[in-house]
């Protein structure tokens, strides 16, 4: 098969390479335009442009997907497959142009969970397994008919950077499953056809990566989780309101404990914050302008100051 890839992150690299090994032919490969990043503000180039130059595959940066030099570039190549991991959404002038339509792998079990960040919502939410969907892109976000799934157990030791990495490289022997199964004439699932109460995987923001102290503490313990190591589950200390990313933690469920809700408290050496149905042992913090430190050093840090999360 003749494929076009399009992707931009480092998630996106393992089923690149896993094409470009393979015997498919691999005609370009498409990225973001390079960028300003970080306090220098130097020109950053996307992790799957990196894999090109290192392996010398032709590469589009199109700054506008409507452009006609990079459309007609695009149709040039004659693909049989445009293939998507991680990218933006393409119009339909885009994705209509391969014979065998424009293939996307989602970082979930479709239908549960569309959206920008299934592998965080999936621990968030306290789900027990995951894993990877191919879908035919249509105009609109993961709705297309489903082509294969692929279920991953979520270990209850999994945060979102252990489960992203695992998710990672089961996309390798996916994506070339995925691309062998078209070519066989695999007949796709309408995703309509499938009955059930659907999660959504909203953009992490400001506001849903805030700790509310007030719900059960198995929640608060897996949006912790499902947060870190990166952007982290935040609170605000009451006496300074200088924020902190809690980013490793256990939820100890006890019963009738007095006191507020999001009080720290020093428990048998451990840095404990309490909520309405137990603690959250803190092990790993970090209190916003500086370092990661652990539970116990914060909480001899603050010498034993009463503090309150909210």
């Amino acid at each position: 098969m003749k494929i076009v890839f399009m992707g931009t992150p480092d998630f996106a690299v393992d089923s690149l390479d896993s094409i470009y090994k393979s015997n498919h032919d691999l005609c370009c490969v498409v990225t973001i335009p390079d960028k300003k990043a970080g306090r220098g503000q130097k020109m950053k180039e996307s992790a799957v442009k990196k894999y090109c130059i290192s392996n010398r595959i032709k590469i589009l940066q199109p700054v506008a997907f409507n452009d006609k030099v990079f459309i007609n570039n695009l149709k040039s190549f004659k693909a049989d497959l445009f293939v998507v991991v991680a990218f933006k959404i393409l119009p339909k002038i885009i994705w209509e142009i391969p014979c065998k339509g424009t293939i996307n792998i989602h970082a979930s079990l479709l239908p549960q969970l569309r959206g920008a960040a299934p592998i965080n919502w999936a621990i968030i939410n306290g789900l027990r397994k995951t894993g990877l969907t191919s879908f035919y892109i249509n105009e609109d976000i993961d709705t297309g008919d489903i082509i294969m799934k692929k279920e991953l157990e979520i270990s209850k030791h999994d945060n979102f950077g252990s489960l992203y990495t695992k998710l990672k490289k089961l996309s390798a022997g996916f994506i070339i499953d995925t691309i062998e199964s078209i070519e066989n004439g695999l007949k796709p699932v309408i995703q309509t056809k499938i009955k059930s109460e659907l999660l959504k995987a909203p953009k992490i923001d400001k506001e849903n990566t805030r700790i509310r102290w007030d719900i059960d503490g198995s929640k608060i313990n897996n949006l912790i989780k499902g947060l870190s190591p990166y952007p982290g589950a935040w609170s605000t200390m009451k006496s300074n309101e200088i924020r902190v990313k809690i980013l490793d933690s256990l939820f100890i469920p006890k019963q009738g404990l007095k006191g507020v809700n999001g009080s720290v408290l020093s428990v048998d050496k451990n840095c404990m914050v309490k909520v309405k149905d137990g603690y959250i042992n803190i092990f790993k913090i970090k209190v916003e302008g500086k370092k990661e430190q652990s539970g116990l050093d914060f909480l001899n840090g603050i010498q034993r100051k009463k503090l309150q999360f909210f």
